[in-house]
């Protein structure tokens, strides 16, 4: 357990009655009741359509949050790089799936320490030669290494290019003595945030078919994948109807941000999803008309998407932009509007998976009342 000088300068706040409004700024806030409706609401979903989670923790790279999401049910955690993974692994979750390709010989000396404490560790790979390096490394570990074959849909990231290609990595992993066959995946990054519903799902399911063909491709030879995974949130209620995929990656859905809330969902509505991270900040300077300071700026939001926006404490129609390294502007939509020193506001953030890369802490409410502080275990791990 963290000691309190670890949980940062909050931590005397705990479980103090109206400590929210109290927390030295700027504070990263997580909606505990807000993220436990939106981890049991994909539960739910997921079940109704017959497919498994295996969240990925790239969003929040937090064990504890992980933990909640295996007792909801998840089959497992997603993990971006081998640090996450440790991370994971080290926090005792089982069936941690590293989703990238770990390539140089560091790396993959690192992995087979993992490989060799951590339940269920699965890594993916996308290129022969690759393969051939963990199957020797893992023999020489002793101990035999899971793979998956990652299959690219059309984001040109990771993935073998083709379905040949992908279904000849199956046919080695098979062959080799050090590598268990355990599944394929296809991850479209690049389809998750088109505004429109019926393009993202046209795009969707065209550029899904490679993983459709390795599939089929797969079954002929007898050699059937049991795991298909992929998916995010952007796609969870197309790719859980298509039946290509068996588990999904989804991730910011515990969450959720800015960029997902310009997405349009299937029904027009609102999101099935709700924000529960937020940016608490204090007004450090109001001495103009017009427009407010507050001690929240670029090393506290991610950068490579929308601004921020207001949750609560700032005028109605007022809108953010970044006045610095440690400052925002508010700046109001009406010109008698003002606040005053030491106002607080809480910012949906614009990006979470990388907005949380840049903090050290979640302070944890229900309501009012900051209840716990977790570190963001994760953070910057490579």
């Amino acid at each position: 357990m963290a000691n309190a000088q670890e949980l940062g300068p909050n931590a005397p706040l705990i479980g103090h009655s109206g400590s929210r409004a109290r927390l030295m700024t700027p504070a990263m806030v997580l909606d505990l009741d807000a993220m436990e409706r939106n981890i049991q609401r994909m539960k739910d979903y997921a079940a109704e359509h017959g497919i498994g989670l295996r969240p990925h923790c790239k969003t929040h790279k937090s064990v504890a949050i992980a933990k909640l999401q295996m007792e909801a049910g998840a089959l497992g955690i997603g993990a971006a790089t081998l640090g996450e993974a440790q991370v994971m692994g080290q926090g005792g979750i089982p069936g941690v799936l590293v989703t990238s390709p770990i390539i140089a010989d560091a790396k993959i000396d690192a992995l087979m320490a993992l490989n060799g404490r951590a339940e269920g560790l699965m890594q993916t790979v996308d290129n022969m030669q690759n393969l051939r390096a963990l199957d020797a490394a893992a023999g020489q570990s002793g101990r035999p290494l899971n793979v998956v074959i990652d299959v690219d849909v059309g984001l040109h990231r990771t993935g073998a290019a083709a379905a040949s290609d992908a279904v000849a990595l199956v046919e080695a992993a098979v062959v080799v003595e050090n590598l268990v066959y355990c599944g394929v995946q296809g991850y479209a990054g690049h389809i998750m945030h088109i505004e429109d519903f019926a393009e993202r799902r046209d795009t969707n399911i065209a550029h899904t078919q490679p993983l459709n063909d390795t599939c089929a491709a797969l079954a002929e030879k007898g050699l059937t994948p049991a795991i298909v995974t992929g998916a995010g949130t952007g796609t969870y209620d197309i790719d859980a109807k298509l039946g290509v995929m068996n588990e999904m990656q989804v991730g910011s859905y515990a969450v959720m941000d800015v960029e997902y809330r310009a997405v349009h969902t299937e029904s027009g509505g609102d999101w099935l999803f709700e924000p529960a991270l937020f940016i608490r900040a204090t007004v450090v300077s109001a001495n103009h008309d017009g427009h407010a300071t507050i001690d929240a700026g670029l090393k506290c939001f991610a950068t490579d998407g929308p601004l921020p926006d207001f949750a609560s404490g700032a005028p109605v129609g007022a809108s953010y932009s970044y006045f610095g390294d440690e400052h925002g502007r508010i700046a109001f939509a009406q010109a008698n509007e003002r606040l005053a020193l030491g106002d607080a506001v809480e910012c949906i953030v614009p990006h979470c998976d990388p907005t949380i890369n840049l903090h050290d802490l979640y302070h944890c409410v229900r309501g009012d009342t900051l209840v716990d502080i977790w570190p963001v275990d994760a953070r910057g791990r490579h």
